[in-house]
């Protein structure tokens, strides 16, 4: 994988985003050869913010500039005002550790883009580089959308192309790419070994991937899962509930 990067880095000017969920993917995605990374956890749930100990290491031991997702939970991209909150305060902390750029963005309801959100973010980020993460790819008149994050002053657009994965949307990706705007868009998911050449053949200047393999693995088929599927949903969100509380907090007083 290491071999590659370099490759791509060395004849096409590419610039190689490797997305790192943890202190070792990081230190690993720069001793490969990566350009940046960018930062965040739980890449199962498609990354939310890593801890701020997390950042400030990674931004300790690491030259290369880092990236840092923030999304305040896992599921859909229509923030309530106390996760924007967070979101923005997020954005401060980040700013204070010293990282390079904020991976972030905000839809409606109907999965249009936030203009009044997403314009929020970008300013608050500034002079930070920014990218509208994969949040993209739910947005119906990605066009449109387009003209308005250019307005907005956002920088990046990390995108798959509206498909599952950056290959199977590379047509979409293209026509992106292809439209007057001075916004860079950079495919992502599911960009591996055999097909990262189509990427760099259709002329994109950059390619974000996690290049994951699995370690430390343990024996854990004799124990109970913590995994909780009710928890995965897309269309909602999980929120601790104050009636519920309360009358448990009753019974055992």
């Amino acid at each position: 994988m290491g071999c590659l990067i370099l490759i791509l880095i060395k004849y096409n000017n590419m610039l190689v985003e490797v997305c790192c969920n943890s202190l070792e993917s990081a230190l690993n995605a720069e001793k490969a050869g990566a350009n940046r990374i960018e930062l965040c956890s739980e890449l199962g749930v498609g990354g939310i913010t890593p801890s701020y100990g997390l950042i400030q290491l990674v931004k300790q031991k690491l030259e290369i500039p880092i990236h840092v997702l923030l999304r305040p939970r896992s599921g859909h991209f229509t923030y309530t005002e106390t996760e924007f909150e967070v979101l923005l305060r997020d954005i401060e902390v980040c700013k204070e550790i010293g990282v390079d750029g904020i991976v972030c963005g905000a839809l409606n309801a109907d999965s249009s883009l936030d203009i009044k959100k997403t314009t929020q973010l970008v300013k608050k980020s500034k002079p930070l580089h920014f990218t509208f993460h994969r949040g993209f790819d739910w947005i119906s008149n990605q066009k449109e959308a387009l003209q308005q994050l250019e307005e907005i002053g956002v920088d990046t657009i990390l995108t798959s192309g509206k498909e599952i994965n950056a290959e199977k949307g590379i047509k979409q990706l293209k026509e992106l790419k292809s439209a007057p705007t001075s916004i860079a868009i950079m495919p992502g998911a599911g960009v591996n070994l055999e097909n990262v050449m189509k990427f760099k053949k259709a002329g994109f200047k950059a390619i974000h991937f996690s290049g994951t393999t699995f370690t430390n693995q343990v024996e854990t088929s004799k124990k109970i899962t913590m995994n909780s599927q009710k928890h995965l949903a897309q269309h909602e969100v999980a929120v601790t509930n104050e009636h519920i509380v309360r009358q448990i907090t009753q019974i055992v007083k």
